[in-house]
């Protein structure tokens, strides 16, 4: 009787006559990565949808308009105008218990921020180049904002490519030469001054620190690529110097292994650092190149959740394909060894200790790392071109992306402890 009641309480716009456009996200639609962005701005109007999920690749589901028919074509992107009935069936054939399907109500577009450096440009960082390509509007925010309280104005925090530990990246063996390395040096090293830090590495501290209590009071987190778990060394190492003096002017304490607090991070646990300042890796978290092996072989596959009980999961890995093409970066995947028991493991290399995409809690927030830097760019290297996403527009592994974007739109429903 109180599920009937659900379905009959969600169908009451559609029974009243109201047709629908269905936004297929299965193998035919034309434009996947706008469909994104034509239901984020049917939201950000006060327009509400519906995620029907693992139903023909995660579909959406608005009341009709000619003004939202018009700018799917003019976007590209396929949808069907559908009746009341019909729609009606779809969301009975959903919510069956008989199907591993749901329906999520979307309701308000979430506020983005996205944490980058002066000078970035939009093809630095997949995210964005996915957000630009969806017209997904963000903003830009840096240190002083995160340190001055300004994460309070957003929903959802997207991490630049950035290294938390202070380290610039690791990049000092190949680039201290750079003039782009010598310039972000000294930006990081300026702002460090202006702020009131002795060293770049305690600045990072504390952004690290604001930023963990913005998701524990309702925040929403992504990361790709080496935010992810520099972000955890920079909480574990929080009351250790773990930097070397090319990067910071004094010597990494010599036992900072033996003093990392796992207590204090989010994902990772039981990760041995790497202190060595010439080698172009953070800890053990990362997956080696030599453990993947040949790039024709680099798949990962996409785990599958009860869409009834495990409904954010489940969202975040929405796509047409369950099997995905793998891609580099600075920290490419992460060992599952060193995951902590509470995270979920949303996609892994089958067969192996390489995990790629987890989600999790903290506080009243939650935090989701993706490795990687580029899912159409296997080995993205520094001054590579920038992609191409209306070649990509069906990219699976950037609908990775933007299901992160739209996940907290959704109206909260308990999920499974």
């Amino acid at each position: 009787m109180y599920k009937f009641l659900i379905i009959i309480l969600l169908f009451s716009g559609t029974l009243s006559g109201q047709s629908k456009i269905l936004i297929y996200m299965d193998l035919k639609q034309t434009d996947h990565l706008k469909a994104y962005g034509i239901t984020f701005n049917a939201l950000k109007k006060g327009i509400q949808a519906d995620w029907l999920l693992n139903y023909r690749g995660g579909s959406f589901m608005l009341d009709y308009s000619d003004e939202l028919a018009l700018q799917c074509k003019i976007k590209g992107v396929a949808f069907e105008k559908i009746t009341a009935g019909q729609a009606a069936d779809i969301y009975s054939f959903v919510q069956s218990e008989e199907q591993n399907m749901d329906v999520v109500r979307l309701e308000k577009a979430p506020k983005i921020a996205v944490y980058v450096p002066p000078g970035f440009q939009p093809w630095d960082d997949a995210v964005t180049l996915a957000l630009e390509y969806a017209e997904v509007d963000y903003d830009k925010v840096w240190i002083e904002e995160i340190l001055r309280g300004d994460l309070e104005k957003y929903d959802w925090l997207h991490l630049h490519h950035e290294d938390f530990t202070g380290q610039y990246g690791k990049f000092y063996a190949s680039f201290r030469n750079a003039p782009w390395y010598i310039e972000m040096q000294m930006l990081y090293e300026n702002e460090a001054k202006k702020l009131g830090f002795k060293k770049v590495s305690e600045m990072e501290k504390a952004v690290v620190a604001t930023i963990k209590k913005y998701i524990a009071q309702g925040g929403f987190l992504f990361a790709m690529c080496s935010a992810t778990d520099t972000y955890d060394i920079a909480l574990a190492a929080m009351n250790v110097d773990i930097v070397d003096k090319m990067f910071d002017g004094d010597a990494a304490d010599p036992d900072a292994q033996n003093k990392l607090d796992f207590s204090n991070t989010l994902a990772f646990e039981n990760f041995k650092l790497e202190m060595n300042p010439l080698v172009y890796e953070f800890s053990n978290i990362d997956i080696q190149p030599v453990e993947i092996g040949s790039e024709k072989n680099d798949y990962f596959t996409l785990f599958d959740f009860s869409a009834k009980f495990d409904p954010v999961p489940t969202m975040l890995v929405q796509n047409h394909v369950n099997v995905i093409h793998g891609f580099m970066g600075q920290t490419t995947m992460f060992r599952k060894s060193l995951i902590k028991k509470s995270v979920y493991i949303l996609a892994e290399r089958a067969g192996t200790d390489q995990v790629k995409y987890i989600h999790g809690n903290y506080g009243r927030g939650t935090f989701t790392f993706y490795g990687g830097h580029d899912p159409e760019d296997y080995r993205h290297a520094v001054n590579d071109p920038p992609t191409n996403l209306s070649l990509h527009k069906n990219s699976p592994g950037y609908r990775l992306i933007l299901n992160n974007i739209l996940f907290p739109a959704a109206k909260k429903k308990k999920q499974k402890t």
